[in-house]
């Protein structure tokens, strides 16, 4: 009887143990095969590059590298004697302009009066003349206008200000280097237009919906950050082809006959990132795209903490 029952009961354990062997081995062919997941993803951010509109010597660095900048703060200056100098030369010519202006106008007026009235006779040459010389003069003091708004546009200008919210980074400049008008400094990375790119074999794309929950884990944190499919790449590079010298398409002749997936990006949105978790454009990240419910499977994988439940 003993000996039954010690049977009956390592059959039994065989069995779960088989069971268990099986739906383990289910799941790992399902998540390595199936499942929407990645290794290869990074955290990536839109980079302005730094560069002033006018060209000059730094007077003031108001910045330094790696200072978290809000947009609209002065980075540095470039001295501003020489623009404003430019300004009142602007200004002073526009005076001019205006005055001349002022007396064409009036000999244009007195000339139509008195060919109005007919009491003198105004010949229509020197009514042209005049006519000539007031548009004239109103063309100078359109173009002194404009002069002067580019002055004070300049000087404006000298104030390098920062046009998004994050970090400078590879930031040197000094007092007393010359900057060249368009020609870049530094680099500001733009925090707000932070996300992860996750690059997918295109044979999971049908499991990837726009909105689709995701999961990301960035290599060397425990805590995982959670974030929604924000957009699908809507193409890649072609390897095997190219234009050629006529602009037609120049094919690679030679195919190989083992084909791998290519790999899409897919841009995932982070809902909420915690504070204390560096986002660092270029970290290396794996990603999930997991069900709706934040308690399916994929998500299981990586256990929430308490700031990510927030």
């Amino acid at each position: 009887m003993k000996e039954a029952v010690a049977k009956s009961l390592g059959f039994l354990l065989t069995m779960v143990l088989t069971a268990a062997a099986l739906f383990v081995g289910w799941r790992l062919w399902a998540y390595y095969e199936e499942e929407p997941w990645t290794r290869d993803g990074r955290v990536r951010a839109e980079v302005v590059s730094v560069a002033p509109d006018v060209s000059g010597l730094v007077s003031d660095v108001l910045a330094h590298d790696n200072q978290r900048v809000r947009k609209g703060d002065i980075l540095f200056r470039i001295d501003r004697k020489r623009f404003e100098l430019a300004l009142r030369q602007a200004e002073a010519t526009l005076a001019g302009r205006a005055a001349a202006l002022e007396v064409a106008s009036e000999d244009f007026k007195r000339y139509r009066t008195l060919d109005a009235k007919n009491n003198i006779a105004v010949s229509k040459q020197q009514l042209e003349n005049v006519t000539g010389q007031q548009a004239q003069a109103q063309a100078a003091y359109e173009q002194a206008l404009a002069e002067r708004d580019l002055a004070r546009l300049n000087l404006e200008r000298s104030d390098v200000r920062a046009s998004v919210n994050g970090p400078m980074t590879n930031f040197e400049l000094r007092p007393g280097s010359y900057v060249t008008a368009g020609k870049p400094v530094a680099a500001l990375v733009d925090e707000d237009s932070l996300h992860v790119d996750g690059y997918f074999e295109e044979t999971k794309l049908p499991m990837i919906h726009v909105g689709d929950r995701a999961a990301v884990r960035l290599m060397g944190e425990r805590q995982a950050l959670f974030g929604h499919v924000e957009g699908i790449a809507a193409g890649i590079e072609d390897r095997d082809r190219s234009s050629g010298a006529n602009l037609l398409a120049n094919v690679n002749p030679t195919f190989n006959w083992v084909r791998l997936a290519q790999r899409i990006p897919v841009r995932i949105a982070l809902d909420r990132p915690p504070s204390d978790v560096l986002l660092v454009a270029g970290r290396t990240a794996t990603v999930i795209i997991g069900p709706d419910k934040e308690g399916g499977v994929a998500f299981s994988l990586f256990p929430r903490s308490a700031s990510a439940r927030k």
